[in-house]
C-alpha cells in the first residue's frame, strides 16, 4: 500500500512539473507600452476663510456669510451642492489671556467646475471684503473611467507593437498569457500659494480672464506577454 501512494504521489509531482514546465518553454513576445492623455480639471476646490478679525471685529462672521451667501448665489453657485462648512473655530487663547472678546471665524470649502468661475468668485467675495481664498485642490471627475480607457490602449498598443516585431519573422501572434500593469499616474496641480489671489486684487470693474487652469496629464504603463505561434 505504501509502496502505490509513493508511485501515485511521484506521478501527480511528474504531471505538476511537466505542466510548468511546458507552460515555461512556451515561445513568447513581451511588449512595453505606455499611453498618456491630457485632461482639464472641471473640479475646482477653494477654501474660504472667514473671521472677525479680518474686520477688527467690526462685523460679525454670521454677517459676513450671509453676504457670502448672497454673492455666492449671484454668481449662481448651487449653495447646497458646492458649498460646505470646513471648519468652525474661536480663538479662546487669546480670550483667556488677554480678556477680549472672542473672535470667531469660519472656514468653507467651495467647489466650482471652470477656471472663470473660480476668477468670478475671487472676485465677488473680494469686493464684500472677503480676501483669504486659497486654492485648495483640482480634480477630474471621470478620472477613473478613463483609466480603465487608458489600460485598453495601452494593450492594443502593446498588440500592434509585437505584431509588427513579428511580422519579419514571418510569425504570427497569439493570445495574451500574461499582462503587468506597471502604474497609471497622475500628475496635476495641487497648490495654496499660487493662486492667492493675484485676481483677488484687481479692481471691481476688472472681468477675470477665461484662462484655463493647467491640465492633468494621466499616463498608464504596462508589459503583455504574447504567445507566438
Amino acid at each position: 500500500m505504501k509502496t502505490l501512494f509513493v508511485v501515485i504521489f511521484s506521478l501527480f509531482s511528474l504531471y505538476g512539473f511537466s505542466q510548468d514546465k511546458n507552460f515555461l518553454d512556451v515561445p513568447f513576445l513581451e511588449t512595453n507600452a505606455k499611453v498618456d492623455t491630457m485632461v482639464l480639471p472641471d473640479r475646482i476646490y477653494l477654501t474660504i476663510l472667514i473671521s472677525e478679525k479680518d474686520t477688527k471685529d467690526k462685523i460679525s462672521v454670521e454677517e459676513m456669510e450671509n453676504k457670502m451667501a448672497k454673492k455666492l448665489k449671484s454668481l449662481g453657485i448651487d449653495l447646497d451642492k458646492q458649498l460646505t462648512l470646513s471648519d468652525l473655530s474661536s480663538n479662546f487663547k487669546t480670550y483667556f489671556l488677554k480678556q477680549q472678546d472672542v473672535m470667531k471665524s469660519k472656514v468653507f470649502s467651495l467647489v466650482v467646475y471652470d477656471a472663470l468661475t473660480t476668477g468670478k468668485v475671487i472676485q465677488g467675495l473680494e469686493q464684500i471684503g472677503i480676501s483669504n481664498v486659497q486654492l485648495e485642490k483640482t480634480e477630474y471627475s471621470k478620472m477613473e473611467a478613463l483609466k480603465l480607457e487608458l489600460r485598453s490602449r495601452a494593450v492594443l498598443q502593446a498588440k500592434k507593437q509585437g505584431e509588427s516585431m513579428l511580422n519579419p519573422l514571418k510569425q504570427k501572434l497569439g493570445m495574451a498569457i500574461h499582462i503587468t500593469d506597471y502604474n497609471t499616474q497622475m500628475y496635476r496641480y495641487n497648490g495654496r500659494s499660487e493662486m492667492q489671489m493675484s485676481m483677488a486684487k484687481a479692481e471691481d470693474s476688472f472681468e477675470p480672464i477665461d484662462v484655463d487652469f493647467e491640465h492633468i496629464r494621466v499616463e498608464c504603463e504596462l508589459s503583455v506577454k504574447f504567445k507566438i505561434e
